[in-house]
């Protein structure tokens, strides 16, 4: 299951749920949690309900709940009733704990997607997730709610990049999923009028090792699948390094191209071939 990209939709916003299955996203996550105000949360989970209730088995469908410590756990918790979602999305998680109470919540076994990065002692927990790696989906992370909490003026410098304390974060993120031998989901580009802006983002998370992304707007799916997808140039190295180990299985080092390689680089052209079906 490639998990590229992951579009986010307000749960009260029913009239967009079938715009984001239309999107092209790898998954869409269906939320309860922010985007959505409190007055309108029950209206929201009767709307999630239904709709994964009918189109269960389709495209992917995530469910952000709120987070365990919050009024509305419970509430969200009656609402899946029933409901057999691709995943659930764990905001406010602090680390295996937090995955394990939610498991032990449910009737049944649901993946797990938890946000790991948005409160101060989450960041502390991060490397335990490989302890409950059989229950995760993929491990992602958020630059809104963690300085929030801090009481930091942005996450963000004027460029766009992150300051170090939440680029430590992310890269936390990413050694935990990988870690957790799980897929490393990259947290989102908040303007969605910036395709150039997204592109040199997600192309820096494809780079650092993330395998995908989540969005905000049908527009930047396109731009996010893009860029996870292997090209034809990449492939054609891939499968390159790997014929050339093929032919001496018993080689640590091969020659191609007039460069010497060595198992990283196969595991590297490995890695390519399996994100390009091959």
């Amino acid at each position: 299951m490639r998990l590229r990209s992951l579009l986010f939709a307000p749960g009260d916003r029913p009239e967009r749920f079938d715009k984001a299955l239309a999107s092209g996203a790898d998954a869409v996550i269906l939320d309860l949690e922010d985007s959505v105000a409190p007055i309108n949360k029950p209206r929201a989970r009767e709307s999630v309900h239904e709709f994964v209730l009918h189109h269960a088995g389709m495209t992917p469908l995530l469910i952000r709940i709120n987070p365990l410590a919050s009024q509305e756990f419970e509430d969200d918790l009656a609402a899946l009733s029933g409901l057999h979602p691709f995943a659930l999305m764990l905001p406010k998680a602090e680390g295996a704990a937090s995955v394990l109470k939610l498991a032990g919540s449910l009737p049944s076994a649901i993946p797990i997607l938890p946000i790991a990065t948005e409160t101060p002692s989450a960041i502390f927990e991060i490397g335990s997730y490989r302890e409950v790696a059989t229950s995760l989906c993929g491990l992602t992370w958020g630059a809104e709610d963690l300085p929030a909490a801090m009481g930091a003026a942005t996450a963000r410098r004027t460029d766009g990049r992150y300051t170090p304390p939440y680029e430590l974060a992310r890269s936390l993120v990413l050694f935990g999923a990988h870690a957790a031998a799980v897929p490393a989901i990259d947290t989102v580009y908040p303007d969605f009028h910036d395709l150039n802006g997204l592109r040199a983002y997600v192309g820096r998370a494809r780079r650092d090792g993330f395998s995908g992304m989540m969005a905000i707007h049908p527009n930047q799916v396109e731009v996010i699948n893009h860029a996870f997808t292997p090209d034809p140039s990449e492939i054609a190295w891939a499968e390159k390094v790997a014929a050339a180990f093929a032919a001496r299985p018993d080689a640590g080092v091969v020659q191609l191209d007039g460069r010497m390689l060595d198992l990283p680089h196969l595991k590297l052209a490995t890695r390519i071939l399996d994100v390009a079906g091959r």
